[in-house]
């Protein structure tokens, strides 16, 4: 198989799946759930993918690590916003998506997708393109785990042009922020979209570039904090900062949005929700405060690396 097909695009996203839940299994010491789907005749989406769940674990009290590769016949407004010109074209979709809300307060959430999109406009070739990024969100922050975080995603990139990191650095930061509240949702990381720049052989390579840099770099942040003991303060706090992450994924998110726009399943679609969260009537954290150093240090446009 030639490695620039989206069947080849396909292939290596579900090995990618295979590999990370693999390894999350390991950490954790307990299995994940795999649930495989397929789409009904006769729903807007046409498709199937594979949902694997941990919940409850010793480690991540939720983990959803999901593969879906569906079709529709018309793009939704999402996926057109910067494409006018294909609002309306048939398409096929593919990606893998994984949001994990670790047990312990002192380890930070994490977010990656990668991702494939190819519009199918009546009597052209097909227009395909690429997109995804991880980024880190702590609830009690540490100066090595973002430059660690940080550090890998730019080595992910770096044979892709020394552009590359601070572009999507600064798109990272733009993208993953909360409008309504004026602040950044963690500590950023990577992102990009609607990317086919160098075509399709080197977008799929730094595609799978991004995707394999994943467990280098958040599994050693796992390690050094997910043995740090906490009290209710400290569960208390990432509650409530869980409230912020979803806030952003129904509110801003366009990879929810497309999601739910397209038809698709909604279960999936909504895997990366944590289990609990809270919210609280103008909480302000004590100055002096590890608490209070998550919003003045960590939850601000700074560079890592």
């Amino acid at each position: 198989m030639s490695v620039s097909t989206p069947e080849a695009v396909g292939a290596y996203l579900r090995g990618l799946q295979q590999r990370i839940v693999d390894a999350v299994e390991q950490a954790d010491g307990s299995a994940a759930l795999r649930d495989s789907w397929q789409k009904a005749p006769g729903e807007p989406l046409q498709g199937s993918g594979l949902t694997c769940i941990l919940e409850g674990g010793a480690l991540f009290e939720r983990a959803g690590c999901g593969f879906s590769q569906v079709s529709g016949p018309k793009l939704p407004p999402s996926a057109t916003q910067h494409r006018p010109e294909l609002a309306g074209a048939p398409f096929e979709a593919m990606g893998v998506s994984l949001v994990f809300h670790p047990r312990n307060p002192y380890v930070p959430t994490v977010h990656m997708n990668v991702r494939m999109l190819a519009a199918l406009p009546a009597g052209g070739e097909p227009v395909c393109w690429f997109g995804g990024g991880m980024d880190l969100t702590p609830y009690y922050g540490f100066e090595d785990d973002a430059r660690h975080f940080h550090q890998t995603c730019r080595a992910a990139l770096a044979p892709f042009g020394d552009d590359k990191y601070p572009r999507f650095k600064t798109w990272c930061d733009d993208y993953f922020f909360l409008k309504h509240r004026n602040e950044p949702r963690g500590v950023g990381g990577i992102f990009f979209d609607d990317f086919a720049e160098p075509g399709f052989e080197q977008s799929f390579a730094m595609l799978r570039s991004v995707g394999d840099a994943f467990l280098p770099a958040y599994l050693p942040i796992v390690e050094r904090r997910r043995d740090i003991a906490y009290g209710e303060r400290e569960r208390a706090f990432q509650l409530y900062r869980r409230g912020r992450y979803v806030e952003f994924n129904l509110v801003w998110d366009r990879g929810t949005h497309f999601g739910l726009q397209s038809g698709g399943r909604t279960e999936s679609i909504l895997l990366s929700m944590p289990p609990l969260a809270s919210w609280a009537y103008r909480r302000e954290p004590e100055a002096g405060t590890p608490e209070a150093a998550l919003t003045r240090d960590f939850l601000v446009r700074r560079e890592w690396v």
